[in-house]
């Protein structure tokens, strides 16, 4: 049978049957895969060709034949258009089943393994209203308006938000007034094409159990002229607002924040409370972004591991000890390792804020520090960054041998990489897997992977291989 040619532009009829991994339904035609945003398993819809390829595509929905029954209205105004979020047209049980979907495929696909323990996702205790961190790019409207938001889908056009359904509505009025100011202030907002004004982002924080904010612009220089004055009066009109800041980043790039931060009036940090210790976290701070749901999972990660106050624990890309420390007060000593010295430095102070003298904190690569350790620790937490673990903190990890291993990743992909990996010949085994909504609304799902050293066949000299 003879395959039909797709055109760009062409209009076709799909199914959609799946999610990938970036939101986006997934459905076949023609023996091909074509990938559409803003559907839902389930939908029949026709679709408009956008960029073709031999063996898959992707498209644009057109017209929508039949909904799915997971189909919702969002209930943002213009969630069609924001690229803040992929999934507000879903409703919440379905995106739970989807994420727990991608978990197993992801483990089945990548990883090899079979029938994984994958157990459903730690919903969200709410879907909407649950970021303590937002940071939304600055532009001008057409009429010169000073506009804050999210980028429209598939563009690097900026669409303008007042408020946001998925931030802590605590900081929605922020949101819609200090724009107002910016404007008054007379600000240059910065233009990336030309690498000229002065403002390129907002970033808004809160501590979710404290009410605690803080306010950081940032800017291409620090020559931002009446900050000061403005600075001491978003003080005074919000009374939750302990702090304001400039983060310089004055580079041709991406990345939202530069490497230094000043803070222009109050404090330069927010206390928040995280499973019954008290943190202190700064703009830049790496803090997850669902504050009670990262505790659940916590609840799980020491429930499944049970410790029993005689362990060494090693917490590997540990940034401000938001991990560490709530281990290390039911082990015999802890230490985190960290790359970054500005969080080893904020975990230090939160040990003695916390009055934690059992762990200590030690500034490098994990692949650097993880093979100086003098004593095989019993336990490793693992809880690196989207691109996962460097090969070289495997390779170390498997000569040696901790009894249990903990991997907290953000992108099931690497995780799924990087497991492979440590079973390999069976020398791990996987005995849970737990995801947690952490991103209600979007695709993105947070996952803890519990591992334990496969037993030792002395006959043999071998470990005993265990499928999975």
């Amino acid at each position: 049978m003879t395959k039909t040619i797709w055109q760009q532009g062409e209009l076709i009829e799909v199914t959609i049957a799946n999610l990938s991994d970036t939101g986006d339904g997934v459905g076949r035609a023609d023996e091909r895969v074509v990938f559409v945003p803003d559907t839902v398993p389930g939908d029949r819809a026709i679709v408009r060709l956008v960029h073709v390829k031999p063996k898959y595509g992707h498209g644009k929905l057109q017209e929508l034949l039949e909904p799915s029954p997971h189909r919702i209205r969002p209930s943002c105004i213009v969630a069609d258009k924001c690229g803040g979020c992929q999934w507000q047209h879903i409703n919440y049980d379905y995106q739970l089943v989807a994420k727990q979907n991608q978990v197993i495929q992801a483990l089945e696909r990548i990883g090899g393994f079979i029938q994984p323990p994958v157990d459903p996702v730690l919903a969200a205790p709410s879907a909407f209203g649950y970021r303590n961190k937002s940071t939304y790019p600055l532009s001008l409207s057409a009429t010169e308006q000073v506009q804050a938001g999210y980028y429209q889908k598939g563009s690097h056009q900026l669409i303008n938000l007042n408020q946001c359904p998925v931030q802590d509505a605590r900081l929605n009025p922020l949101l819609a007034e200090v724009k107002q100011d910016i404007q008054q202030q007379g600000w240059q907002i910065y233009d990336e094409h030309r690498h000229q004004g002065k403002i390129r982002h907002l970033s808004l924080r809160i501590g979710r159990h404290t009410g605690e904010m803080l306010l950081t612009l940032v800017v291409k220089d620090w020559n931002l002229s009446g900050i000061e004055t403005q600075a001491q009066e978003w003080l005074k009109r919000y009374p939750q607002l302990v702090g304001v800041s400039l983060n310089r980043n004055s580079d041709r790039t991406n990345a939202i924040f530069g490497s230094e931060t000043r803070c222009i009036a109050g404090v330069p940090h927010l206390r928040e409370n995280f499973a019954g210790l008290e943190f202190q976290v700064r703009p830049d701070t790496f803090f997850q972004v669902y504050t009670e749901t990262a505790e659940a999972l916590l609840e799980v990660i020491q429930s499944e591991l049970n410790l029993q106050g005689h362990e060494f624990l090693v917490d590997a890309y540990c940034g401000i000890g938001t991990l560490t420390l709530p281990l290390a007060k039911k082990v015999r000593i802890a230490t985190g390792l960290e790359v970054q010295p500005a969080a080893v430095e904020q975990a230090i102070l939160n040990a003695h804020r916390n009055g934690i003298d059992n762990v200590t904190f030690q500034v490098g690569a994990v692949e650097q520090l993880l093979p100086q350790m003098g004593t095989i620790p019993e336990v490793v937490i693992l809880d690196p960054p989207r691109k996962g673990c460097d090969r070289a903190v495997i390779d170390t990890l498997r000569q040696l041998k901790p009894s249990r291993i903990v991997y907290v990743s953000c992108k099931v992909a690497t995780l799924a990489r990087d497991l492979k990996l440590l079973c390999q010949d069976g020398q791990y085994t996987i005995t849970r897997v737990q995801p947690a909504d952490f991103f209600p609304q979007t695709a993105h799902v947070e996952t803890a992977a519990f591992l334990v050293l496969s037993h030792f066949d002395k006959g043999s000299n071998s470990f005993k291989k265990t499928e999975i």
